[in-house]
């Protein structure tokens, strides 16, 4: 499975650069189609992150959930096989993380955000996700979840989108996934 996951990862960041340059408005509508769509009242602290390379941005997200009441927070990355721990955005100054990652502060408060977007090279209709192989997020979702309830969207490109792909036993799955055509869920949240 290493080998299949190595090529889908590989072929995924290629084809993410390609739609997003296809699709520079894709984050706009992405927001848009959040606002229309989710109940965002339910949600207290949202988890986004500071887009790296091509992933989608999510600072349009943050504006949304910004403005119906719901708490920002970005994650952080304390070492490289620990869960990430999450901290309120505000409007300090950026710093770097143990992964080089730009984030909040370790002034900021930590939080448990109760919905957390998470960025992908991929994803399938039954909510897998290929991530970039850390196992970040894998860690982070399964640590949340048996501490209580989390609802995780992957935020992508809707041309991310592949065949069913192969999820080892560590592997989380999304509750939904929001791209630029709208927001997909996988399960009854």
């Amino acid at each position: 499975m290493d080998e299949v996951k190595k090529r889908l990862r590989r072929d995924g960041r290629t084809r993410r650069i390609a739609v997003a340059a296809e699709r520079p408005d894709a984050a706009q509508r992405a927001a848009q189609a959040l606002a229309a769509a989710a109940n965002l009242a339910a949600f207290k602290v949202a988890a986004i992150y500071n887009a790296v390379g091509s992933e989608m941005d999510a600072a349009p997200i943050a504006h949304v959930l910004r403005s119906r009441g719901v708490s920002i927070a970005l994650p952080v990355v304390l070492a490289a096989d620990a869960s990430l721990v999450f901290r309120l955005r505000d409007d300090q100054m950026m710093v770097q993380d143990a992964a080089g990652m730009f984030t909040a502060p370790p002034s900021a408060p930590l939080v448990r955000p109760d919905l957390v977007f998470v960025p992908l090279l991929a994803f399938d209709d039954c909510g897998g996700r290929l991530g970039q192989g850390g196992g970040f997020y894998d860690r982070t979702l399964a640590h949340l979840r048996a501490e209580g309830q989390v609802t995780a969207i992957g935020l992508a490109y809707a041309g991310q989108k592949c065949e069913r792909l192969p999820m080892a036993g560590h592997d989380q799955p999304l509750d939904g996934v929001l791209t630029e055509d709208g927001l997909t869920w996988f399960k009854e949240v």
